[in-house]
């Protein structure tokens, strides 16, 4: 789901599923166009992070010499794209998902779609965190054993 590459190196500070979800502040009066480290610092992603966006085609800031200037638009698919990250999903399962909005009936479609797939993705959520479970338990269990041989050896 995350490129490797994405904010390495860099100090990303993580924004909280309610922020994301709180779409009421998109409307608010905001300002009509964003600079780079204006998003930067709303969402707490890193300028390497909302480059490498743009290169996947989550995001499409015009272009004003060097500056890039993002748009309403952008700074909402950029929201998107981090609750999709938050929630599991990949950078193409995002922008599958989102780019549903700018189709006939949109919206309605983005919305079903989307709680198709959260569901879908809770259920191989809750499967990970068995198997997971599983695995610590064995762990739990192995590590015991070993320490009692070790003390066995002494």
């Amino acid at each position: 789901m995350t490129n490797s590459n994405e904010g390495a190196g860099e100090h990303e500070f993580r924004i909280g599923v309610e922020q994301l979800l709180d779409f009421g502040s998109e409307a608010d009066g905001q300002e009509a166009e964003f600079r780079i480290g204006d998003l930067s610092r709303e969402f707490g992603v890193t300028l390497r992070t909302l480059r490498f966006y743009e290169d996947r085609g989550l995001l499409a800031p015009e272009r004003r010499g060097t500056t890039r200037i993002y748009s309403r638009r952008d700074r909402m698919r950029l929201r998107l794209v981090l609750l999709a990250k938050l929630l599991g999903f990949s950078l193409t399962e995002a922008k599958q998902m989102i780019d549903i909005y700018y189709q006939p009936d949109g919206q309605r479609k983005q919305l079903k779609v989307a709680l198709e797939r959260f569901e879908q993705q809770r259920r191989i959520l809750e499967e990970q965190r068995r198997e997971i479970d599983e695995s610590l338990e064995a762990m739990r269990v192995t590590t015991q054993a070993v320490q009692n041989r070790l003390a066995l050896l002494k």
